[in-house]
């Protein structure tokens, strides 16, 4: 099968790619911005691989692809700005239009749990969606135009409203953020908010298996029941993350101990918390956040990592190619 990705040599993408290779034909869109060609260097003869801008002419590349996994966007939720949102609006638009002429089968989108806003604990798919920042609201934006071209153009639609992803290649978040302070100062760790924002956090490895899961399953949808609303038949939304949740002052302390192990510093820091509206990071920030996944349970995905075996796994593996520099 021809299969292309958006973003793939991102963070989520180049380990996309590495599982889909394998038996599959794989092209490859990124305009490198937040992605690096290093990532997916393994599988450059495997691959067709085009340094582009999403938001020009695409349509050619998409010339005879039956799935497209669309995973470009920008990946930080506190830098997003109303800016960002009409560009990644544009190029959502112009993957989705590509896909219309070219007669794409499927389209696999990446969305946000910051979709829901700040919501109850254990977050149904059928919950009501009010995001409170511009990355939540682009994401949910994304989402609605996904829904309309399926239902208008009979594209089979996937959209995965992920919690924290961590681990292999990830060049954002919390934990890339704490090893990159701490090579700076050894003394003291700035925490945004008050390290008592709480989070489900879910291993890149365990995020791609549920995506493909998900996908590999889609006959036996219409036997499921669970408290969320089954969507259409042309788009399936799905939650995405862990059963668990770990706080921002646990990360910090996972990835100190992680650090002195590797010996890039000697003692632990003093924690320097920045305090901010309700302890918030900044402004948009969802303090809380803990999806029901019991949708894609019923499909067997079932998270290989808890999210601290999957904060500490993704520690391990940043404070590595921190001292290795391998970026």
């Amino acid at each position: 099968m021809k299969i292309l990705i958006t973003g793939g040599a991102g963070f989520i993408g180049s380990n996309l790619v590495e599982k889909l290779v394998e038996n599959n034909e794989v092209v490859v869109l990124d305009n490198l911005s937040g992605g690096n060609e290093n990532f997916i260097e393994p599988f450059l003869d495997k691959i067709e691989f085009y340094e582009i801008d999403l938001a020009d002419k695409i349509d050619d590349y998409f010339s005879g692809v039956e799935e497209v996994w669309h995973l470009a966007a920008n990946p930080s939720v506190k830098d997003s700005s109303p800016e960002t949102f009409f560009k990644d609006l544009k190029i959502t638009k112009n993957v989705l239009e590509a896909c219309r002429k070219n007669k794409v089968k499927r389209i696999l989108f990446t969305s946000s749990s910051t979709v829901y806003g700040d919501a109850v604990k254990n977050t149904p798919e059928n919950y009501e969606t009010k995001p409170i920042s511009f990355y939540g609201a682009t994401k949910l934006a994304c989402e609605s135009l996904i829904s309309t071209y399926c239902s208008l153009y009979k594209i089979q639609g996937f959209i995965f409203r992920l919690a924290n992803i961590i681990g292999k290649n990830s060049t954002h978040g919390v934990i890339y953020d704490f090893v990159n302070k701490l090579l700076k100062s050894n003394s003291e760790l700035e925490i945004l908010g008050d390290g008592k924002q709480t989070k489900s956090y879910l291993s890149v490895e365990d995020c791609i298996s549920g995506m493909l899961i998900a996908r590999k399953k889609t006959k036996d949808l219409i036997n499921i029941r669970c408290e969320a609303t089954m969507p259409p038949e042309d788009v399936c939304i799905f939650n995405l993350g862990n059963k668990d949740w770990i706080n921002v002052k646990e990360i910090a302390e996972i990835v100190v101990e992680e650090m002195i192990n590797a010996g890039l510093i000697k003692g632990k820091p003093k924690f320097r918390f920045t305090g901010g509206l309700e302890g918030r990071g900044w402004e948009g920030d969802v303090k809380e956040m803990l999806l029901n996944i019991s949708k894609l349970e019923k499909l067997d995905f079932k998270p290989k990592y808890s999210s601290g075996e999957g904060v500490k796994e993704a520690a391990k593996e940043t404070t590595t190619r921190f001292k290795n520099k391998s970026f």
